[in-house]
């Protein structure tokens, strides 16, 4: 019923940036949260960043400072730009969302997009 397609991934220097793009479409009333997370192999999948409409933007700790989460909810995208990125920030970054299909429903559906990857070289 929705989609969520990352973008902006690839191949970069420790120190430099990248801006991934997350984009929801389908059957979307509005979005309450949209969110950013990464699994790097061997390891679970983390929330990196988190931004919930009306509210405070939320970041994991590792990433305070140097990541910045910003949506258009006119465009239901929601963007993560990276600077300063390290190489233990190599992993596949997923856009995760919350979003009401129409008027009618109270509740929330929870999508997951494929995965960009971000791969940071020393």
């Amino acid at each position: 019923q929705v989609q969520l397609v990352e973008s902006g991934g690839g191949l970069v220097q420790a120190g430099g940036s990248l801006r991934l793009s997350c984009a929801a479409s389908g059957r979307i009333f509005s979005v309450w949260t949209m969110s950013w997370y990464r699994q790097a192999p061997g390891e679970q999948r983390t929330l990196v960043a988190q931004s919930t409409r009306g509210g405070n933007p939320h970041y994991a700790d590792s990433v305070k400072g140097r990541f910045t989460i910003s949506r258009d909810n006119s465009k239901n995208m929601v963007y993560l730009q990276m600077d300063s990125l390290k190489p233990e920030d190599t992993a596949v970054y997923y856009c995760y969302a919350a979003v009401r299909p129409d008027s009618g429903v109270v509740g929330y559906e929870y999508y997951w997009g494929q995965g960009t990857q971000v791969t940071v070289s020393s």
